[in-house]
């Protein structure tokens, strides 16, 4: 039998983890930089921060682990 070159769906979720990473990321740093008036319950754990980066590295090992132009 004759394998196509497919690429796995894993890649396409570890990219998208990649981009909502950055924009969480950002939009935390960004709120670090100019707070609100508005009382935020608990705002000084800074869960976009903490979440942004977490999807960074969750998002670059699975886009690394299924790269299309990885050898396997």
């Amino acid at each position: 039998m004759h394998r196509r070159n497919l690429i796995s769906i894993w890649f396409f979720i570890g990219v998208l983890l990649l981009i909502y990473g950055v924009a969480i990321l950002a939009s935390g740093l960004w709120e670090l930089n100019s707070p609100s008036d508005r009382t935020i319950v608990l705002a000084e754990l800074h869960a976009p921060i903490w979440w942004g980066a977490l999807l960074i590295l969750i998002g670059g090992i699975y886009t690394i682990r299924f790269s299309p132009r990885r050898p396997k």
